[in-house]
């Protein structure tokens, strides 16, 4: 996807979750394990957030390209941002998925995509 596109599906899902109650926190944390596109409060819950974007849903789609690989960086980043925030064992944790396919683009909000168990 290009930085063009990724950002601008980046700031679509960042608005529409805050239309539905998150609080934005912040945008493309980068460490050196990854990066995480979005980061919210959901209530109780640090929500770290996926955004896909696909012209269409060719090969599975916008949700299926995020591989066993990509999960695990997403996991090793949170971590980090927690320990660095000093919020490990104090924080409840969720990782979303937000896909956005097709044009004009369908939001898909999956809550909870995976978790540590994956």
């Amino acid at each position: 996807m290009s930085q063009e596109i990724g950002f601008a599906a980046e700031a679509h899902t960042r608005r529409y979750l805050h239309q539905q109650g998150l609080q934005w926190i912040t945008s493309n944390y980068r460490c050196r394990f990854g990066e995480i596109d979005l980061i919210m409060r959901d209530e109780e819950y640090l929500v770290f957030i996926e955004v896909r974007a696909r012209s269409g849903n060719a090969f599975g789609g916008a949700a299926a390209s995020v591989t066993y690989s990509k999960k695990q960086k997403i996991i090793k980043t949170a971590s980090f941002y927690l320990a660095a925030n000093k919020l490990q064992d104090k924080q409840a944790v969720r990782f979303d998925l937000v896909s956005l396919e097709g044009m004009p683009a369908k939001l898909t909000w999956i809550k909870n995509a995976f978790g540590l168990d994956f």
